[in-house]
């Protein structure tokens, strides 16, 4: 035998707390260690393949579990399922010591990661925050695609697997940007808002996206006192203070600049970017300290101070780390937060001189900044929501069992996934948001960013109706910008809904349906007798099946992976259909080929159902005729019943092709001028060489451009043509003709 007795002096630091190894030399595979909490702390969340268990020994406190809490003393025992995220809280006020046993069982473990209601997302409400549009212009594709899709999709997919989630998003208001449209537009803030927000939910509505929760910030009745009695509870903290820091003026106007009023180079990678954050690295900035700042009014900017609100940031490394500790949190927003907080100080400034916007408390000529003004924001949303259905959610009372999941584009990381959580560890000290994060990259359109102000644009109303919706929620979800930038282009998607969804899909069906009504009067058969074939189908199907399901589901959600699926279940049922139809017409062979039949139906319910959150409409008419209506998520590949009649031949399901309306291009824009004239002036310009100097002929290497005074071209370019030229490219050994024609030849594209 072996004893082994606790031992404080052999305690060490893991998991936050403090361990000790209990030997159990001879036992495979079974790990077991000493635990002590002291009163007041709490071990670090964390979750891992062994299943584990713990015998409390001494003290009192409570055990958390995927945002359940529950009591624990002397003589409690506790096993936790692999990937369980827990966490043992000391709440009394003597040390919790207790006993851990963990062991693996690689089958049980694969059982767990794929169960859809993993996390508990079955046991509590589950809230989905699409990022809310800023309302100064209508959303387009590449808005669409992102977190709007993505959202939508989600949630449709937990519903089915019976989660009470809900979607939940609105109109940004007090966004700089409206300003800086009302202006463009001689309109005033206030209408700007109130006719693009109106705009974007009538274009949320043409993509079969109706969110549970439209919050209007300017016009909701309760929203601004809210916000600033949260505002009011982040200065309570001590941390959000008055502070004199640096900042950016129009040199001629004075006017304060922040946002979309400045631009310049990022100080961290060197990208052209607005105010305030990169969308190329996703870092924040304090416009101060960008390069080469220039003002969008005059180009002149003079640096100095201002009094604001503001936060040191730097202080809260370790609070975001056992953040993403607790829920879905990608590597690329841990890489951000790593990057971020390798800054030596940040003060983050949360209000800025600005007359749009909710003003805090005592304070005179400023408002609260939008970005942390929206943390609150989706406090009120779950409390407006919760009104509206019965719940009695409070915004300035949230509630661990919260399940919160964010869908953002990569620009917006910062603020989702760093500050949010900062911000409510300061106003909700005892609450531990677990929130998961679902993150977007840039949606291009033929190679090139999306453009409001050059109308670089395939807009939402220009292309959705009910005939094509489902086409293009198709299209998105197969191109969308999941860990990489991709593409929308017009031809590509007129030849899937032609090659895709027509030519495979639809004729697909139409053929079975012609074959279901010659051989079986349009009933459907009985299965007979299987063959290995058969057999192997049915399995490819099941694989299919649990595929989509993981796709669709919160740990490894991707709309792009998910409709790979759905395309092979189609592949693979013609497939099937082709190799079958040698035997169609054998008279020894009908009991097995009343099976494949069964089987083929089979894969067309299997589609109807796993569609549904891409393709709704398309899905509720497949199950319609197929005799089903509603369906819920399905765990097994099942058989449409025996006898049922079904007709599908005949059936469009997608328009055969989309009209011209429907994908009208860009409205015609002038041919773009020869830029070499520009560009040889600005090369001359940027690197101080004389008017009369030719450039031409030689690269910016030779005409000895520096680093930085080729990101200053690059900037310019990017302002004047939209067009995002990597530097690797600027100091290649093209010289600035050949520049000048690649420019050229890429607006005419």
């Amino acid at each position: 035998m072996r004893i082994d007795t606790f031992d404080p002096a052999a305690l060490s630091d893991a998991f936050g707390i403090d361990m000790s190894t209990i030997d159990l030399l001879g036992v495979i595979g079974l790990g077991a260690s000493w635990g002590r909490v002291a009163p007041g702390t709490r071990s670090d969340a964390h979750q891992h393949d062994e299943i584990e268990m713990f015998v409390i020994v001494s003290g009192s406190g409570e055990v958390v579990v995927d945002g359940a809490r529950h009591p624990v003393q002397p003589g409690t025992v506790i096993k936790f399922d692999p990937f369980e995220t827990h966490v043992l809280d000391n709440t009394g006020d003597t040390d919790v010591v207790f006993v851990t046993c963990y062991w693996r069982e690689p089958r049980h473990a694969g059982e767990v990661a794929a169960r859809p209601g993993r996390r508990r997302f079955a046991e509590r409400p589950v809230f989905v925050f699409s990022t809310p549009p800023t309302p100064n212009g209508d959303l387009h594709l590449g808005h669409l695609s992102g977190p709007y899709l993505g959202a939508d999709a989600f949630v449709r997919f937990q519903r089915m697997n019976g989660v009470r989630a809900w979607h939940l998003t609105g109109s940004d208001d007090y966004q700089s940007y409206v300003v800086a449209q009302a202006a463009q537009e001689k309109s005033t803030p206030e209408q700007v808002a109130a006719h693009y927000g109106a705009e974007i939910t009538r274009t949320l509505e043409l993509m079969d996206i109706r969110p549970d929760q439209f919050t209007v910030t300017s016009t909701d009745p309760g929203y601004r006192e809210g916000l600033r009695d949260f505002f009011a509870a982040l200065e309570a903290s001590g941390k959000v203070a008055r502070r004199e820091l640096p900042a950016l003026f129009d040199k001629e106007t004075g006017q304060y600049l922040y946002e979309v009023d400045v631009s310049g180079t990022c100080p961290s990678c060197e990208a052209a970017t607005n105010g305030n954050i990169c969308e190329e690295c996703g870092e924040p900035n304090n416009a101060a300290d960008l390069v080469e700042a220039r003002t969008r009014r005059s180009g002149a900017v003079r640096t100095g101070s201002v009094e604001r609100l503001a936060l040191p940031l730097h202080e809260f490394r370790e609070v975001v780390t056992a953040h993403h500790r607790l829920g879905r949190v990608p590597a690329r927003l841990r890489e951000l937060a790593e990057r971020v907080f390798t800054r030596e100080t940040f003060e983050l400034p949360l209000s800025h001189p600005a007359q749009w916007g909710v003003p805090p408390r005592g304070v005179d000529g400023q408002v609260i900044w939008v970005w942390p003004e929206m943390s609150y924001g989706f406090l009120h949303g779950i409390a407006e929501l919760g009104a509206r259905i019965g719940e009695t959610w409070h915004p300035d009372k949230p509630e661990q069992n919260w399940k919160i999941v964010h869908f953002f584009g990569y620009d917006n990381s910062f603020y989702h996934s760093i500050l949010y959580p900062v911000l409510y560890r300061l106003a909700f000290p005892d609450w531990e948001p677990d929130i998961d994060y679902h993150v977007n990259e840039f949606y291009l359109l033929d190679n090139r960013k999306f453009s409001t102000s050059r109308r670089h644009a395939v807009w939402g109303k220009d292309i959705l109706s009910p005939e094509t919706v489902d086409a293009v929620r198709f299209y998105l979800s197969r191109t969308r910008s999941e860990g990489e930038r991709t593409n929308f282009e017009r031809e590509a998607y007129t030849a899937t809904v032609r090659e895709v969804l027509i030519h495979r899909w639809q004729s697909w069906l139409d053929a079975l349906g012609r074959r279901l009504n010659t051989r079986f009067a349009g009933v459907i058969p009985d299965a007979g007798i299987w063959t290995p074939e058969h057999t192997a189908f049915y399995a490819r199907l099941g694989g299919r099946l649990a595929a989509v399901t993981a796709h669709l589901g919160q740990d490894g959600f991707s709309l792009r992976a998910a409709t790979a699926e759905l395309e092979g279940i189609v592949t693979d049922a013609r497939a099937f259909a082709e190799r079958e139809e040698v035997l169609a017409g054998a008279s020894g062979w009908q009991s097995e080929n009343r099976t494949a039949m069964a089987l083929e139906l089979a894969a067309a319910r299997l589609l109807s159902r796993v569609a549904t959150p891409v393709m709704p409409r398309f899905a509720a008419r497949l199950a319609a005729l197929l005799g089903e209506s509603e369906p819920s998520w399905p765990s097994t590949v099942d058989l449409v019943p025996a006898g049922t009649r079904v007709d599908l031949t005949g059936q469009v399901f997608f328009a055969s092709e989309p009209s011209a309306s429907e994908l009208s291009a860009p409205e015609p824009q002038e041919a773009a001028p020869d830029p070499l004239p520009w560009l040889a002036e600005l090369v001359r310009s940027t690197l101080g060489l004389p008017a009369e100097a030719v450039v031409a002929d030689r690269t910016l290497r030779e005409l000895g451009a520096s680093s930085l005074q080729a990101v200053a071209v690059q900037y310019q370019i990017l302002e004047r043509l939209d067009l995002d030229v990597p530097m690797s490219e600027l100091l290649s050994e093209r010289n600035v003709a050949a520049l000048s024609q690649k420019l050229a030849e890429a607006v005419a594209r």
